[in-house]
């Protein structure tokens, strides 16, 4: 029998978090409606039944500053998740740094370790730059490491709630995704590799799914196989 795991976050937060985490996911349109359907079917059956998914309203900044931002620790561990988020299909548009930043900015949260990861993850083209484009390794520079700061930021990822570990299971493969073409119009706009092998931030990815898994299973006593 699972155990009683008492959550530090409200249902509001954890409403609000959600909305705020498919927001995001939604932002530049790259889920297709099958991809839309799995995440609403995560969420409206498993995380927070009380979310309408056929009135979907997407969350603004002020009303996740409203809710997250009177604990600076809850805003920065919902910023990392909304990154990961971002991440975890293997494409990182310019839709989604824009909301990341509006939520970065109403927060009060140094938007530097997110500087970091978006100058490194992509490449603006002033011709195309609605386009996302796939991730890719950060430019030899030496030994220095330009994504240290961006690395030990993500790991700091703490894990508390069984409705958000259920989602970052759910959400992040397990194991490294196919590769595959982005296609608009029936023209190939980018080939995406296989994305352990071009994002310099997988291992961050799986390290907050193994934390999140670890979690369900030894502080909620869950039964984690189907997941795995």
């Amino acid at each position: 029998m699972p155990a009683v795991t008492h959550s530090p976050y409200t249902e509001e937060q954890i409403k609000v978090w959600l909305r705020g985490l498919l927001t995001l996911a939604w932002a530049d349109g790259n889920f297709d409606e099958d991809e839309k359907a799995v995440i609403a079917a995560i969420t409206e059956d498993e995380l927070a039944p009380s979310l309408d998914f056929d009135h979907f309203e997407p969350v603004t900044p002020d009303e996740v500053a409203r809710v997250l931002g009177d604990d600076p620790a809850m805003a920065e561990n919902f910023l990392r998740m909304a990154v990961m988020v971002a991440l975890a299909d293997g494409v990182y548009s310019v839709e989604e740094d824009i909301q990341l930043q509006a939520f970065c900015r109403a927060l009060n949260l140094k938007e530097t370790v997110l500087a970091s990861v978006r100058s490194t993850l992509y490449s603006l083209k002033p011709e195309n730059d609605a386009i996302a484009t796939g991730l890719r390794p950060p430019a030899s520079s030496g030994k220095l490491d330009p994504l240290k700061p961006a690395r030990e930021w993500l790991d700091q990822m703490e894990v508390q709630d069984p409705r958000l570990a259920r989602f970052v299971c759910k959400l992040i493969p397990s194991q490294c995704p196919f590769e595959r073409d982005v296609v608009l119009f029936n023209k190939k706009l980018v080939h995406i590799p296989p994305m352990c092998k071009i994002n310099p931030l997988y291992e961050q990815l799986v390290g907050l799914r193994f934390r999140a898994l670890s979690y369900l299973a030894d502080d909620c006593g869950e039964d984690v196989t189907p997941l795995l």
